[in-house]
């Protein structure tokens, strides 16, 4: 595997009067991401022009660190059993950098 920083964007649709449990949800998520090991950060941005929309921005170390993620107790648990049956939409990019600051 690739040994490189990858990055994730997630845009998720919140369904209409559900976006305060999710929210709420979405807290633990990011405390538990932020301590796994490879977890560079996890950030949680909400649209200007429409509340419901959230914008998930995860950075790891590598691709087995996001794999580790994404097979976490945590993120099956909230993530898959809780929040996605909440959401209208849900898309995910990873990506990797081009360009280094």
């Amino acid at each position: 595997m690739n040994e490189i920083p990858v990055y994730t964007f997630a845009k998720w649709q919140v369904k209409e009067g559900q976006l305060d449990s999710v929210l709420k949800l979405l807290t633990e998520v990011a405390e538990q991401s932020s301590k796994e090991e490879g977890n560079l950060f996890y950030k949680i941005h909400q649209s200007k022009s429409d509340a419901n929309t959230l914008i998930l921005f995860e950075g790891y170390t590598n691709e087995t660190a996001l794999e580790g993620h994404r097979n976490s107790e945590h993120f099956k648990t909230l993530v898959i059993g809780k929040i996605i049956p909440k959401l209208e939409n849900r898309e995910v990019i990873i990506t990797s950098q081009l360009i280094p600051d």
